[in-house]
């Protein structure tokens, strides 16, 4: 069964966006749990991104996610993870449908403005790297 939670991270490319993707995501069905504004520091990020670490991008990922402020947010919706994933878009904003968030604030696959959880599992585990239980309301 699917899980009720999802975590997703406004990027640094997309932080003059927040207000506008946050009203997209709440006008979706989804409650806000926990949000906080903070700056990955380059080690921070590669701990974050420690799965692709052996790829070819990871370098310069982390040094792009370390390069401004995040928005951190744990989301809360039955079916949280899929009707996230939709909500957003492709990873390729050029792919990504009409209306999604990556349509509408990405600027390149690289500087896709928005990250979201690919599994209950792994939302769990990236809202745990955000958020102390106590933060998440």
């Amino acid at each position: 069964m699917a899980g009720n939670r999802t975590f997703t991270m406004i990027k640094p490319d997309a932080i003059e966006n927040t207000g506008a993707i946050i009203k997209m995501i709440q006008e979706a069905g989804f409650r806000i749990v926990a949000l906080k504004k903070t700056q990955l520091t380059p080690e921070r990020a590669g701990q974050f991104y420690a799965v692709h670490a052996e790829r070819p991008f990871y370098g310069d990922l982390c040094a792009y996610m370390s390069s401004g402020p995040i928005v951190p947010i744990i989301l809360e919706k039955d079916n949280a993870v899929a009707d996230f994933r939709k909500l957003i878009g492709a990873t390729n904003p050029a792919n990504a449908e009409e209306g999604t968030i990556r349509k509408l604030f990405a600027k390149s696959i690289e500087a896709n403005a928005i990250h979201g959880s690919d599994s209950d599992e792994n939302a769990a585990i990236e809202s745990a790297f955000f958020f102390a239980q106590t933060e998440q309301y």
